[in-house]
C-alpha cells in the first residue's frame, strides 16, 4: 500500500498547475432550514405537510395507533418528522425561565444565609490559648524577642 502511494504521489509543481490553469466557477448555493419554510407548492409533489407538531406533546394516553410514535394508520408525516419525531431531544417544559431564577435565587440566599450564620457563631479560636511562666522571655530570645503570653494577660 506504501508502495502504491509512492508511485501515485505527483509532484507539487504538476499537482498546484491545473488548480491555477482552470479557475472553477462557484454557483451560489441557497439553504434552508426547512423545506417547509419556502412557498413553492408543487415542490413535495403534492404531498400534504400537516402542521409542525412535536409528537412529545401528544396525547400519551391517546387510543394511536402506533402507540410508541404516537401516530395514527394512514396520517401524513411532516417531512421534518426527524425533527418533530418521538426520539429527537426532548423539549424541556418542567420549570418556566421564572421559576427557576426563583429557585437558583433560593439556594443562592440560603447558602449566604448559612455562611452568615457559621460566621456569626462559629468560635474564633479552637481552644483556650495556653500561658507560660514569664512569658517565655528567656527560651525565645531574651527581653525583645516576640514572646509568648504570660499568666493573668487577657491579650497578647
Amino acid at each position: 500500500m506504501l508502495s502504491r502511494r509512492i508511485l501515485g504521489a505527483r509532484p507539487l509543481a504538476w499537482a498546484v498547475r491545473p488548480a491555477i490553469s482552470a479557475p472553477q466557477r462557484s454557483l451560489p448555493q441557497i439553504r434552508c432550514l426547512s423545506q417547509a419554510d419556502v412557498e413553492d407548492p408543487g415542490m413535495n409533489g403534492g404531498y400534504i405537510n400537516p402542521p409542525a407538531e412535536k409528537r412529545q406533546m401528544r396525547d400519551p394516553y391517546g387510543d394511536w395507533w402506533d402507540k410508541q410514535e404516537r401516530r395514527n394508520y394512514g396520517e401524513p408525516v411532516h417531512e421534518d418528522n426527524d425533527i418533530l419525531g418521538i426520539f429527537s431531544l426532548e423539549e424541556y417544559t418542567h420549570f418556566t425561565p421564572g421559576r427557576s431564577l426563583f429557585l437558583v435565587g433560593c439556594f443562592i440566599a440560603a447558602t449566604v444565609g448559612l455562611c452568615g450564620v457559621v460566621y456569626k457563631y462559629y468560635p474564633d479560636k479552637p481552644a483556650t490559648p495556653r500561658t507560660f511562666p514569664n512569658g517565655l522571655e528567656v527560651e525565645l530570645g531574651g527581653p525583645n524577642a516576640l514572646r509568648a503570653r504570660k499568666e493573668g494577660e487577657d491579650q497578647y
